[in-house]
């Protein structure tokens, strides 16, 4: 277990790049599984949930080199599908959530695949119905053991299908998506999830020889074919990352350029925060926030309390509502912040309300945050980080209060954000990482 020892209250300034996005990530190391030519991936995040997926695809049997810090040459030529009965196997990917994304690689090249109910944050039910009813439109037969938590799907005659998905999930989509490429016949994907990140991996499925028509839409087209070749790949910038620096520099009052940010990947992402009163320069890929010393939440044309809610892209992405929420903190003005997809999301506001933060927790999905117009500094104190994106929202907070505060359980955010400690000292931040036994 490790802690960050925050001293709050310093400006930060200067350039920070942003990491290689990290839901993108595992999509792209789990499609290396679906042929046996080299896949060479740049970009990569060195965090920790990508690592356990690079280690579980060597598990695997794939050839895994590592050609710099962030590039890897992956050859999944002989795979041992044996490992997974292995009880290693079943410690592994159950402590991992993205482990779920190899079952549409398996099953598109060896018909067969099984899982552990897989972990990850703890911020509410996060279902696989999406993944498993795909599948089963595809043909597959699963079956769920509650002894063991185990899923056991057979798919050994895949076959093209008309699916409209119960949700635009993203993993869902991208794993449907990644069993289809092989399957015979024709798949069409309706209310199919359409981030850049699937964006990416489509590009990069049919770099490799699939046929896919669609992409960027909620309907998808694939045309199966009988195998796939090697290809080079590079990963968007973290856009999850990329709206952390911003609220980060608005709640610190300090001047900082997001370098290569992947401008028009982002979405919604710039004009959220804008209407949080942030003010942000574009100058090619480049965002520059300055100092800001007040920013005014908008409200709506009417004049009433501005709502922030997250929905399926292009909509603003649910991973940066706790960032929004943060940031309002110390804006002038009333914002409501709307988490529909998690209802275990919020639940961190609790110390942000012990900082000194004006917050009324409404349900599970909703908080009201009344900013402090710089009034008053938060205050530090000790707390635990429950998921990625809270752990960061409450860094930040502790970057902004005044006085120390620690933060335990940092390995969630170690999960998601690479040598973030590291990467904000350079700036100017005050953080220690205490390593305890």
């Amino acid at each position: 277990m490790s802690s960050f020892k925050i001293q709050g209250g310093n400006t930060l300034k200067g350039e920070i790049i942003p990491q290689g996005a990290k839901n993108e990530a595992l999509q792209i190391i789990a499609a290396t599984l679906l042929t046996e030519e080299p896949v060479t991936l740049h970009k990569i995040p060195n965090i920790r949930d990508v690592n356990k997926l690079i280690e579980l695809v060597g598990d695997l049997g794939a050839s895994v080199e590592k050609l710099d810090s962030e590039s890897y040459r992956i050859t999944a030529k002989n795979l041992n599908v044996d490992f997974l009965e292995s009880d290693q196997y079943k410690n592994k990917a159950a402590s991992l959530r993205g482990s779920i994304m190899i079952l549409g690689p398996l099953l598109a090249r060896y018909g067969k695949a099984k899982i552990p109910k897989p972990g990850g944050d703890k911020i509410g039910r996060r279902r696989l119905d999406t993944h498993f009813l795909g599948f089963i439109k595809l043909g597959a037969k699963f079956n769920y053991s509650s002894k063991d938590s185990f899923y056991t799907i057979d798919a050994s005659n895949l076959h093209g299908a008309y699916m409209l998905l119960d949700e635009a999930s993203v993993t869902g989509t991208a794993n449907v998506l990644m069993a289809a490429v092989l399957a015979k016949g024709k798949t069409t994907i309706y209310n199919a999830a359409c981030e850049p990140y699937i964006q990416q991996l489509c590009k990069m499925l049919n770099r490799m020889g699939a046929k896919i028509q669609g992409i960027g839409s909620n309907l998808l087209t694939i045309e199966g074919v009988d195998q796939l070749g090697g290809t080079e790949h590079t990963l968007l910038p973290d856009m999850i990352e990329i709206g952390s620096f911003i609220g980060l520099a608005a709640m610190t009052q300090s001047e900082i350029t997001i370098k290569n940010a992947g401008v028009e990947h982002l979405g919604l992402i710039p004009d959220v925060f804008k209407r949080l009163g942030v003010n942000m320069i574009i100058k090619d890929d480049d965002i520059i926030i300055p100092e800001q010393k007040r920013y005014e939440i908008d409200t709506f044309i009417d004049g009433s309390i501005m709502t922030v809610a997250d929905a399926p892209w292009p909509g603003f992405t649910p991973d940066l509502l706790s960032i929004v929420l943060v940031t309002a903190i110390q804006a002038k003005g009333t914002v409501l912040v709307h988490q529909k997809m998690f209802e275990s999301r919020l639940f961190f506001v609790d110390k942000l309300i012990d900082m000194g933060a004006q917050i009324i927790l409404c349900d599970p999905h909703r908080a009201t945050v009344i900013g402090l117009d710089r009034k008053q500094p938060l205050r530090g104190i000790k707390m635990s980080s429950p998921d990625i994106r809270a752990g960061v929202s409450l860094l930040i907070a502790a970057l902004s209060a005044e006085g120390e505060s620690v933060i335990s359980n940092v390995e969630q955010i170690d999960r998601g954000y690479q040598n973030i400690d590291e990467r904000l000292n350079l700036l100017g931040a005050d953080i220690q990482r205490i390593e305890q036994l």
